[in-house]
């Protein structure tokens, strides 16, 4: 799967628009981290993940509605 930065910015943080300040403070909220990951990088790929798995759950749901 491929996913934009808005839609990746808009399932982590809930704003396409947002700042990378934001979406590394939202993933380190969200995975109960202690600090921020480090490199940048590696913030960048947990919000991939945190929106596949938004995402995939989305579908499942919408699925199991018939829909």
């Amino acid at each position: 799967a491929e996913y934009s930065p808005l839609s990746i910015k808009s399932a982590v943080v809930g704003y396409g628009r947002a700042e990378k300040p934001q979406v590394q403070h939202m993933v380190t909220r969200l995975l109960n981290l202690d600090q921020v990951p480090e490199p940048a990088d590696a913030a960048d790929a947990l919000a991939i993940a945190i929106c596949h798995l938004h995402t995939s759950a989305t579908l499942l749901r919408q699925r199991a509605v018939g829909g």
